[in-house]
């Protein structure tokens, strides 16, 4: 009863920030509403065009997928915790996120160059494929050294690697194409309109279901993987499905919004403080709502603090983020010690 207390709490409190920060993040901007005139913005009760526009086409698209995107790459943060069984990893850390920035930017570019401008479908592919080369190294590097930090560290290099290839190549662009990548390759959620949310929609409802439907093979997992297999799990395939919906959410999540940092890291640790367990069925669906609040949170941050100066949503996350993973750090050095 005390767990089932927790849970219910927990996904109390979760919910309650997450409506608060919706409307918090749709009164606050360039321009001011007051809670009232949003109320009567929603409903169709105001004669403001303007009014309505900044919100259904602007402000609206912008939350959701700071929502949806948010809650994506907790949960993709997750599932490579799990994998690697390391609480350090993260599509970020690992560079997943840096190799589908790289092959994004790279098919962007090409394309833009030659007048041709992409849909969604296509920027998630590409990112896709720069996330499963990334996850490629990183496994190959996995089966050759024994210690964790060595992976991460390994993780941290390639993303380094695909960072600075992204820059020159950025560089060498044409000024019209810089532009259009600037605000992309440093994190943000604006620029997101209803077609892409429909996008957004199909793929991460997809992942975050098949996610959600392997908590109890992840549960044996973090058990141990002979126990795994002594419950009847399938290890070769359970470890592709989750290398897969992993490099498939922070692939998305690359494509619309660019790389965000610490997201994935920080918020499934939180979570799992607040919900004082690491089952994966409470966890999943914790994560997604977590990472729904920390990047409204973070994104409402990045819009407000030195507006009309906009900040990229990576610094803000990362501000935020990084005392929540040198805390973990400091935690496991002593229970080591």
């Amino acid at each position: 009863m005390k767990k089932k207390s927790r849970y219910f709490t927990g996904f109390l409190i979760l919910f309650t920030f997450m409506c608060i920060l919706f409307f918090v993040n749709l009164i606050f901007g360039s321009v001011k509403f007051s809670f009232s005139e949003i109320i009567n913005i929603l409903f169709g009760s105001s004669g403001d065009i303007s009014a309505h526009n900044i919100i259904f086409r602007i402000r609206l698209p912008r939350i959701t997928a700071a929502l949806v995107l948010g809650g994506a790459l907790s949960v993709s943060g997750f599932l490579l915790q799990t994998f690697f069984a390391n609480p350090i990893a993260s599509p970020f850390i690992l560079g997943i996120s840096s190799g589908a920035k790289l092959t994004t930017a790279i098919v962007m570019i090409f394309f833009l160059s030659r007048g041709i401008v992409l849909d969604s479908v296509s920027l998630v592919i590409s990112a896709f494929v720069g996330s499963m080369v990334s996850m490629g190294f990183i496994l190959l590097i996995s089966g050759r050294v024994k210690k964790m930090s060595v992976l991460i560290i390994s993780g941290v290099m390639i993303g380094n690697i695909c960072s600075a290839i992204t820059d020159i190549i950025v560089t060498f662009a044409d000024d019209s194409n810089i532009v259009n990548l600037h605000n992309w390759s440093m994190g943000t959620f604006s620029g997101t309109d209803w077609n892409d949310i429909k996008v957004i929609a199909v793929i991460l409802s997809f992942s975050l279901v098949c996610a959600f439907l392997l908590s109890k093979p992840m549960g044996a997992y973090q058990l141990g993987e002979g126990y795994a297999v002594n419950m009847g799990v399938n290890i070769k395939l359970f470890r592709a499905e989750l290398i897969l919906l992993s490099s498939l959410m922070s692939a998305c999540v690359t494509a619309f919004a660019g790389p965000v940092s610490f997201v994935g890291i920080a918020v499934p640790h939180l979570v799992k403080s607040l919900f004082g367990t690491a089952k994966p069925i409470i966890i999943i669906p914790a994560s997604f709502m977590g990472g729904a609040v920390f990047c409204l949170f973070c994104d409402l941050m990045a819009r407000t603090i030195f507006s009309p100066v906009e900040l990229s949503i990576s610094s803000v996350t990362a501000v935020f983020g990084v005392p929540v993973v040198m805390w973990i750090m400091l935690k496991k050095q002593r229970r080591k010690v």
